[in-house]
């Protein structure tokens, strides 16, 4: 590990461990109230199929009085999906803008490697929080399940995180391509909070629709915490779409960073 990738790593553990407490303090109260929505199953369930299939497929709501259902929608495919997309963009959106502002940025020039490698390499500080919040938040989760008496497919649960590695890189990857184009950071972080919400907005508002072909432009398509949970299906050829889409965007980021100034 370089020096860059440590000292941008070290920056953003404590943030992280932080956010990891807090997003697993939330998913333990959510699954807290699941044993009273287990009660009123038969009516939950039928308001539930009485919501408009476009409002249930865009917004993943298959079964809310399973603790599988419940969990996709109320935890993952908001706090996870959409919130930690936002994140995660957020802070890829500030890891070159921020030095370009401050001038920091030419005392990295100035030391004997290239624009690309510092490029790449603050992208991938960004793996401190995807990962650490990977392994860290399905620990409360899991935990918290077992103690109201439920279970879950320690298989699935471990995947869905898993999966949605590829679509946290993406996210940053967007950000980290507003940054490098946009070079003022508080543009380029609220740019990438506008594309990630964008874009969960058109995959959501498209789904079930004539108009759903156009979901294939937002990460949310190839990411599916309900089809994981619930289903116990797991979409490797979105994962691949994501993985291979971030990186062809940190190429492209790589590449312009070394022909423009700063």
């Amino acid at each position: 590990m370089s020096d860059i990738v440590r000292y941008e790593a070290r920056r953003r553990l404590t943030g992280t461990l932080a956010l990891g407490v807090g997003i697993g303090a939330f998913a333990l109260l959510i699954i807290w109230i699941f044993p009273s929505i287990e009660v009123a199953s038969d009516s939950i369930q039928a308001y539930v199929e009485a919501l408009p299939e476009v409002f249930r497929e865009g917004f993943a709501i298959e079964s809310m009085t399973t603790i599988e259902g419940f969990l996709a929608t109320e935890v993952y495919q908001f706090v996870w999906v959409l919130m930690l997309g936002l994140y995660i963009a957020y802070v890829a959106g500030g890891i070159v803008a921020s030095d370009v502002e401050s001038g920091r940025i030419d005392l990295l020039l100035a030391t004997p490697v290239s624009r690309k490698r510092v490029l790449v390499e603050k992208y991938l500080s960004v793996l401190v929080p995807i990962l650490a919040l990977n392994l860290l938040v399905p620990v409360f989760v899991y935990g918290g399940i077992v103690a109201i008496g439920e279970s879950i497919s320690a298989v699935d649960l471990i995947a869905l995180h898993a999966l949605s590695i590829p679509y946290l890189l993406l996210t940053a990857a967007m950000g980290l391509a507003l940054s490098v184009v946009l070079e003022r950071t508080d543009i380029a972080q609220r740019g990438s909070l506008a594309l990630i919400f964008v874009l969960f907005v058109l995959d959501t508002v498209t789904a079930a629709t004539d108009l759903e072909w156009m979901g294939v432009l937002s990460p949310t398509k190839y990411y599916s915490p309900g089809d994981v949970l619930v289903d116990g299906t797991y979409d490797v050829a979105g994962a691949v779409v994501l993985l291979v889409a971030a990186f062809v965007l940190v190429v492209l980021c790589g590449e312009w960073f070394s022909r423009t100034d700063v």
